[in-house]
């Protein structure tokens, strides 16, 4: 891990509108080494941007950096720590860091080799690759397992988190994983 890595969350709470849950309530299980990603994609422009700006508040206090997926405009409005981007946002081949202001955290969601490649081209501090082990919320999609996992994780230059399935109990089985900055989940932590 390079320095520019170095100071990358540990571990990182993503929140989803339709699984249910509190941002609230995950920041609380959350410290100052870990980050919050807000996602509600489905939640209209003015509730998501009010919600963002409350989780903003919350999250300095509790010293645990916000990211906020999909909306670099809205990141940059709260003066969140960084941007997430989903996959869709990683295909247009931006290089994002040229898009942000400097010391942002960015990572991208990535599902396989190819789109750890794209997110590793677009100028992100790491990527988030799922799911690795079975998940409620992905019942139909083929979990990677640790052995893949860790295989397309040193395929690329930048750190990767583990997510799908990922809990304190599960993310040991990814204890050698040289790769693997961290771990990520919405209901584990």
């Amino acid at each position: 891990m390079t320095s520019r890595h170095a100071d990358l969350p540990k571990r990182i709470a993503l929140t989803d509108e339709r699984r249910g849950g509190s941002p609230f309530e995950q920041l609380e299980r959350l410290g100052p080494t870990d980050a919050i990603i807000l996602r509600h994609y489905d939640t209209p422009s003015r509730a998501r941007a009010d919600l963002a700006k409350k989780l903003r508040l919350a999250s300095v206090s509790q010293g645990v950096r916000l990211l906020i997926a999909g909306d670099q405009r809205l990141a940059h409005h709260v003066k969140a720590d960084g941007l997430h981007l989903p996959r869709w946002l990683v295909k247009r081949g931006y290089d994002w860091r040229r898009r942000v202001q400097p010391g942002f955290v960015i990572t991208a969601a990535a599902h396989n080799e190819a789109e750890l490649i794209a997110a590793a081209q677009s100028g992100v501090d790491a990527a988030l690759l799922s799911p690795v082990f079975p998940t409620a919320s992905h019942p139909e999609a083929n979990a990677l397992g640790p052995v893949k996992f860790a295989t397309l994780a040193g395929r690329v230059p930048i750190p990767v988190y583990a997510l799908g399935g990922v809990t304190r109990t599960t993310v040991q089985r990814l204890a050698g994983v040289e790769n693997r900055v961290g771990w990520a989940a919405v209901s584990g932590i």
